[in-house]
């Protein structure tokens, strides 16, 4: 089993920055791809980035250039650097990782809401 515990969201104005952990614990060594997911109300939970075991990533159109997923395998941390933030964005971001043989377990986090004010 994967626990996935995120924190790092909060208010913020436009243009500003911030930056969301996801502390990963349990059967790390299982864990193949990373990602973060938002979910604004009223919309479909979409993939905001994500991360394999080797570092290679992938970053929704929306946000490429201003957002910046990474991972500190040592802390069994994922991060997502969030910079130039966009009323738009705001959501609750989650946490996403998945883990076995054929990636065919997935986990969540419980969520951390993200607001822009414009």
């Amino acid at each position: 089993q994967v626990r996935l515990v995120e924190s790092g969201g909060g208010l913020v104005q436009a243009g500003g920055s911030l930056r969301l952990s996801c502390a990963a614990s349990g059967s790390i060594s299982s864990i193949n791809v990373m990602g973060w997911y938002r979910q604004a109300p009223g919309k479909q939970r979409e993939l905001v980035a994500s991360i394999t075991r080797d570092g290679s990533t992938n970053d929704a159109d929306s946000v490429k250039g201003r957002f910046t997923i990474s991972r500190d395998n040592a802390k069994n941390t994922l991060y997502l650097q969030m910079n130039s933030l966009k009323p738009e964005d705001t959501a609750v971001y989650y946490c996403h990782a998945l883990s076995g043989l054929y990636n065919n377990y997935s986990h969540w986090g419980q969520g951390t809401q993200v607001t822009v004010s414009s």
